[in-house]
């Protein structure tokens, strides 16, 4: 890298979230162009950067900055130039040229120390005076934050979000506990703040940092669905994390549960060890299922002639275990339904939304995700929203954590409740929509049981089934076998453990072979550009989607979505790109949403040009990028709901490429099209209920594409990988009263 040191001359263009800036330098010798991203930057001032030269296509020879460090000016010109730049709130150029002329090389000294001298100016007066020392002095601390922040190697985009959160507090909060950025800053995660952490020589054996390790391999236990992990387990974790002796790790451990930080129980036999917010969640669910259980049932309606209304207006008659189905609905407080593809659930859901509302009966139709509320909406004719959005999500004025405003203090006023695609919802999710719900609701959960669990901690459908003290109700036949899909066929067959039927003429369901894993994702990308959409007349980004068990492999999502972004979206003339550490975004692609993100912002136009706007973008949404600002180094992406959310350079890391996603990320989503390429993994991917799961986000065509033997061994592997979840044993506690 090279290093340039001079005069900011001129700023082109700064961008207030971000900070990224584009500006001239001048030097003793040279004027340059400069760009980078600049916690805080303006006119007048002497800065020395480290970076490369880059050739621009448009504006030419550029020096990127990749560090820089702002020397404030001890010239007279200089000063002049930094009081006037518009920084210093109520100094202007005659200002400026007043102040310096009065105290000359001592100004700067003068408004930080003395600044009663200030008022010696002529036209400062006493409220002026005490304007421009504040702006001063606030600009100063914005640069010593940044500086102080630059010495642990923090980014200047890490040093904007730090300085956001923490303001004039920075240095002190970072000093005393840097691992409270895992906490409060968005992207930093332990490793980082370890490493920060170790170049401020805190001891390796500070509680802070153990703590903080502690706390780290619980939240990671729980992004692999535990709720809570045995008390042996913990202790592993955290000494190969940390490399420290059990010892230190077993007395943190102890005063993080006297304070409260997590909670100690015995499940079966064992210690265990919960980060409190989930144990809260867990023990808060299982308390209010049995309060919804226990609570005085209405008197009953006569239900025969309801289901023969359902009958007559739908002109179908349904079966005996969907007529158990409606009239359950009816008599228990809680239900589950469970079923796998064409067993009749969406015809329950319409039959239970019809009976209620012919019992004069308010009722709700929610789902995890953006995209299973669609679906549902599509299936049923009734609008179903998000789980999230129903419960009013929002956040505090005085805190980053996400409130629902329908809680205990304000339920949901609704008779009945039907939940879908409930294998989706995690623990946390779980607790707080019951929180909402008013004991004399009716509360229905619709899901497949045997798809893969929830992203989220907890396994909250399996245990509620698994603990036999909630009605359930099991559907096994399969109603669309007249349609002669074979993706219901296959989907069923997968889940009693036999290999499906491919390749059958004029049919829906394929398996090609492949000799190798780089003619697997030749074949994928044939089969996207040209193949399925010449036959089926489908379009390869909006109706197409491939889906694999893992993210990196050759045959992984990292490197599909690079091939298939050169394939589909190519580099164009006049498409402009943004690039952040990982991932080129260019206009056209197709992204994902990798993180719940409740405060950003959306808008919405329909066609009469009404403008609907909001916040909010979920885990798992899908939209194209539409637009690229390379100035404003910002991108527009229009989601699957026509919603339009602009991302700032600094939020790039919540995107990710969606030619390809992971099983995992289908879960609630329907495509037309699914292409999987079927290669080696480690066997804890290659299970059954993955397999079962792609295969059932098809709508209209299934393709799986590698080694039929691979095939064979996920169908045979029924492992479910445990979670550690206590709420069927919760659950189980309170049964023997009950029954």
């Amino acid at each position: 890298m090279d290093t340039i040191a001079g005069t900011v001359e001129e700023i082109i263009y700064n961008n207030d979230n971000n900070g990224y800036t584009v500006g001239i330098i001048e030097t003793s010798d040279d004027v340059i162009t400069f760009t980078g991203l600049f916690s805080s930057i303006s006119l007048g001032e002497q800065i020395e950067v480290e970076g490369d030269w880059i050739e621009h296509p448009r504006y030419g020879k550029q020096f990127e900055v990749k560090k820089y460090k702002i020397i404030m000016p001890d010239s007279i010109e200089g000063m002049k130039k930094y009081l006037a730049s518009g920084l210093i709130k109520g100094v202007g150029d005659a200002t400026a040229a007043k102040i310096v002329e009065e105290f000359g090389e001592d100004t700067f000294n003068i408004l930080q120390y003395h600044p009663e001298e200030i008022m010696k100016v002529d036209g400062i007066g006493e409220k002026k005076a005490e304007k421009i020392v504040d702006s001063f002095r606030e600009q100063l601390e914005i640069k010593e934050i940044m500086l102080y922040l630059q010495k642990y190697n923090i980014s200047p985009s890490y040093g904007i979000k730090i300085y956001k959160e923490y303001g004039s507090e920075t240095i002190e909060k970072v000093k005393e506990n840097p691992y409270r950025l895992t906490a409060d800053v968005y992207g930093i995660g332990f490793k980082l703040a370890d490493k920060i952490a170790e170049s401020m020589g805190i001891d390796k054996k500070s509680e802070y940092r153990i703590s903080a390790g502690v706390r780290y391999n619980l939240m990671e236990s729980a992004s692999d669905g535990h709720t809570y992990l045995p008390k042996n387990i913990v202790i592993k974790r955290a000494e190969k994390t940390l490399e420290i002796e059990k010892k230190y790790v077993e007395a943190v451990i102890s005063n993080m549960a006297l304070r409260g930080e997590i909670h100690m129980e015995t499940i079966d036999e064992e210690e265990c060890v919960y980060y409190i917010p989930y144990y809260y969640a867990e023990a808060g669910t299982a308390n209010k299922l049995v309060t919804l259980l226990t609570e005085e049932k209405e008197p009953e309606e006569d239900v025969e002639d309801i289901i023969t209304g359902i009958e007559e207006r739908s002109k179908k008659s349904l079966t005996k275990k969907q007529k158990e189905a409606i009239e359950k609905s009816f008599k228990e407080n809680v239900l589950v339904i469970t079923g796998g593809p064409g067993t009749g659930k969406t015809t329950i859901i319409k039959g239970i939304i019809e009976g209620f509302e012919l019992m004069d009966k308010k009722t709700a139709l929610c789902a995890p995700t953006g995209r299973a509320a669609k679906r549902i909406t599509e299936t049923t004719g009734r609008e179903a929203k998000t789980i999230h959005r129903m419960l009013e999500f929002t956040y505090s004025e005085d805190s980053k954590n996400l409130y629902f405003n329908k809680n205990e203090e304000s339920p949901l006023e609704y008779d009945v409740i039907i939940v879908d695609e409930m294998s989706m919802v995690d623990i946390i999710l779980m607790n707080s929509l019951l929180k909402a719900i008013e004991p004399k609701t009716h509360l229905i959960m619709v899901g497949d049981v045997d798809q893969l669990p929830s992203v989220g901690p907890g396994s909250v459908l399996r245990d509620i089934i698994n603990s036999h003290i909630i009605p359930t109700i099991k559907l096994d036949k399969i109603f669309r076998q007249s349609n002669d899909s074979m993706i219901t066929i296959n989907a069923h067959r997968i889940n009693e453990g036999e290999m499906p039927e491919f390749n059958k003429k004029d049919g829906d369901f394929f398996f090609i072979d492949c000799a190798n894993n780089e003619d697997i994702n030749k074949t994928i990308v044939g089969l996207v550009e040209k193949r399925l959409p010449k036959h089926y007349n489908l379009k390869p980004l909006e109706d197409i989607q491939i889906l694999t068990p893992m993210k990196k492999s050759l045959n992984g999502t990292n490197e599909l979505n690079k091939i298939l972004q050169s394939k589909l979206n190519p580099i164009t003339k006049g498409k402009e790109e943004l690039k952040n550490s990982k991932i080129i975004f260019r206009t056209g692609d197709k992204i994902m949403q990798i993180k719940n993100n409740y405060q950003m912002a959306w808008k919405r136009t329909d066609e009469d040009g009404y403008v609907e706007s909001g916040e909010g973008v979920f885990n798992g949404d899908i939209g194209y990028i539409r637009y690229v600002n390379k100035i404003d180094q910002e991108l527009v992406v229009e989601f699957d709901d026509n919603k339009e959310v602009t991302y700032s350079y600094n939020q790039l890391d919540e995107l990710i490429h969606a030619y390809a996603v992971t099983i995992h990320k289908s879960q609630g989503s329907e495509f037309p099209a699914i292409i999987i390429p079927v290669t080696w993994a480690p066997p804890m991917l290659l299970t059954r209920n993955l397999i079962y799961t792609a295969v059932t986000r098809a709508q209209d065509l299934v393709v799986l594409v590698g080694y039929k033997k691979y095939i064979k061994e996920m169908i045979d592997n029924n492992r479910i990988d445990r979670r550690y979840s206590n709420l069927r044993g919760r659950l189980d506690k309170v049964k023997d009263f009950l029954i």
